[in-house]
């Protein structure tokens, strides 16, 4: 007697075919990946003729990218030091603008699973672009493909290009007269500007644009960056309290 095969429920057939088609090739990963990783790393360039504008030598500019591996907090460090500001100051600055990354890794550890002995090392490469190719992905497996890739695409240009910007920079000599001291807050605001998608992220960034250059003029260099950062708590009271307002008003 002839086996028979039962013919699946159209409810099987139809919850397959929603798996297929969210599932994403790792070969679409890796191209999203690559974009992402070359677009950004070639800013390297930038900030090494920022930094080297600065008066960061070869050595240290290169340590910068090596070591540090975020490029606003790169960007905001060099450009401290180029106005004047504290060394130290200019580096409070900067770690406060790392500490987003922090906050990154600790949805990335859940997401990833990574092996501990590997952690360590993939924390290095916890930034803006990682998170949101690794977020992006439907499931754990294209999630690690993601973050490696683009991790890695970034990591290898940004330093190459960091190099190849810093040794520019000192062969044309004064960036100022060439006008490349621009080069470095064009790139941190081309960088920002598409991430400000709501109007609380869009006001937050306004006020702190208001603070920054309100300050700047009657403290010391480095530290409006610092002041710029009472934007964001500034404006989540507000928001807070104009929907309480509300509240009270519909409650009447």
């Amino acid at each position: 007697m002839a086996e028979q095969t039962a013919t699946p429920p159209a409810a099987t057939l139809a919850a397959a075919a929603d798996a297929t088609a969210d599932r994403k090739s790792d070969g679409a990963v890796v191209r999203d990946a690559l974009g992402v990783g070359i677009a950004v790393g070639l800013s390297g360039f930038a900030f090494g003729v920022t930094s080297a504008g600065a008066g960061l030598s070869l050595l240290q500019t290169c340590a910068l990218s090596l070591l540090v591996f975020t490029g606003a907090s790169q960007f905001a460090l060099v450009g401290a030091l180029a106005a004047g500001g504290n060394p130290f100051t200019a580096a409070a600055g900067a770690f406060f603008l790392g500490t987003r990354n922090a906050f990154y890794g600790l949805r990335l550890s859940q997401l990833l699973a990574l092996r501990r002995f590997v952690r360590p090392f993939a924390a290095q490469w916890v930034i803006d672009e990682t998170t949101a190719v690794a977020l992006a992905q439907p499931d754990r497996r294209t999630a690690r493909i993601g973050f490696t890739v683009t991790g890695l695409t970034l990591y290898v240009l940004w330093n190459v290009t960091t190099l190849l910007g810093a040794l520019g920079a000192e062969a044309i000599g004064d960036t100022d007269a060439w006008g490349l001291d621009a080069a470095g807050p064009a790139v941190f605001l081309a960088l920002l500007a598409p991430m400000l998608k709501s109007t609380t992220e869009r006001a937050t960034a306004a006020l702190a644009v208001l603070l920054g250059l309100g300050l700047l003029p009657v403290l010391p260099a480095g530290v409006p960056v610092l002041a710029a950062a009472l934007a964001a708590p500034a404006v989540l009271v507000f928001r807070g309290r104009s929907k309480d307002s509300q509240q009270e008003e519909d409650a009447r």
